[in-house]
């Protein structure tokens, strides 16, 4: 959803320093840089749990030419914040040689609570050309942390004039904290990774999800939800089929499903985690590999009620989006991630919400060979895959 949908941070050039050296500080410019298409592109989502990336070849109709998805060892990275970038770096280039995934062209995408989506409106602007410093104006306003502490872009989202001949601009900020990002540059360039750009994984969500429509005129337009359900942490994005109006990150992922496994049957983690794997919430017969029934009911009880808790963040984000000046009625939300994977997952959630769930097609916004298709967990791939299409 070229720029629309894509944080390409500005100041990423100044972040690509050799050895890990620090970013200078650059004088600011209102200008901002022409948008580069890339013909290929390798998207990189990096989890706390696996490594995921997606290449794909954007000519015309974007072709996923090959897939690489392998676990990551555990406190490499916590929460979406690298904290080893040493050993991110050597993980990285063992993947992308195992994988045979090419080293150029690769964007990145990252989620993380230090990463802040906010919206709001900026008036008395017509130059457009000004707008960005009147943009940076503001966010010293809005933002918690120092502008040069942060890493930021924006999009505009709409413009309107009123009967007074009055400009006015609606904008999206994207902004990170330098060193969360400095560290994700660090690895990739330890690893000889051609970084060409840094995207929320949000907008890499939406891009796989749907392809960007053209404006309603009736203005009957509802918001695609995407979630994709990670390890620890879940993303969380809205569109109007056009730009990405809101997202978020959400702190709930598989692993809490795993541990109120562990805790209600009760079970050592690794076999809560089998145990997940086979359960499902559409057969109450069907008894997950390894438990008694007793146990078996333990196990889809708790796993019920760990929903219940995430469905109320669920609403709790929807509600908070719906507050937003011009919010859109909902439409349905879209699951992916490897926990989408669950049998009866989206029907619980749906009855809990109340509004129509789905689980993504990871595959749908890209030609592929028959035999990626057939791929383990495809769903643990859309972030990546949609970080690799170019719109």
């Amino acid at each position: 959803m070229n720029i629309r949908q894509e944080i390409r941070l500005p100041d990423l050039g100044a972040l690509l320093g050799r050895s890990g050296a620090a970013a200078p500080r650059r004088r600011r410019s209102s200008r901002r840089p022409e948008r580069v298409v890339h013909r290929e592109l390798v998207g990189l989502k990096v989890g706390a749990s696996q490594i995921a990336a997606a290449q794909v070849v954007n000519d015309g109709s974007p072709e996923l030419v090959r897939v690489g998805r392998e676990r990551l060892r555990d406190g490499i990275v916590v929460g979406g914040e690298v904290k080893n970038p040493q050993a991110l770096g050597v993980a990285l280039g063992d993947f992308f040689a195992r994988h045979e995934l090419p080293t150029k062209s690769v964007r990145l995408g990252v989620a993380n609570n230090r990463i802040g989506v906010r919206a709001f409106q900026i008036a008395g602007v017509v130059d457009e050309t000004q707008l960005g410093n009147a943009i940076r104006f503001r966010a010293q306003e809005l933002l918690p942390i120092p502008l040069e502490e942060a890493v930021l872009d924006y999009h505009v989202i709409g413009k309107t004039t009123d009967e007074a001949g009055q400009v006015m601009w609606r904008i999206v900020l994207v902004v990170a904290h330098r060193d969360l990002i400095d560290h994700y540059v660090q690895a990739c360039d330890a690893a000889g990774l051609g970084l060409v750009g840094i995207d929320l994984e949000a907008f890499g969500l939406l891009r796989a999800l749907a392809a960007p429509q053209d404006a309603d005129p009736s203005g009957e337009t509802s918001a695609l939800v995407g979630v994709s359900l990670g390890h620890d942490r879940s993303t969380f994005a809205v569109s109007d089929g056009r730009v990405c109006e809101f997202a978020r990150v959400l702190n709930w992922g598989g692993e809490m499903l795993t541990d109120a496994i562990a805790k209600a049957v009760p079970l050592p983690t690794l076999d809560a985690e089998t145990a997940k794997r086979t359960l499902t919430l559409e057969d109450p017969t069907a008894v997950p590999d390894g438990l008694t029934v007793d146990q078996g009911s333990r196990a889809v009880e708790a796993v019920r009620a760990e929903l219940r808790s995430f469905a109320r963040e669920l609403v709790s984000s929807l509600h908070f989006y719906q507050n937003q000046p011009a919010s859109l009625p909902l439409g349905e939300i879209v699951l992916t991630g490897g926990t989408s994977q669950l049998p009866g997952l989206a029907g619980e959630l749906e009855r809990v919400v109340g509004v129509s769930v789905r689980i993504a097609d990871p595959l749908a916004r890209v030609q592929s060979a028959p035999a990626l298709a057939e791929v383990d967990e495809l769903g643990s791939l859309t972030v990546a895959i949609g970080l690799g299409i170019e719109d």
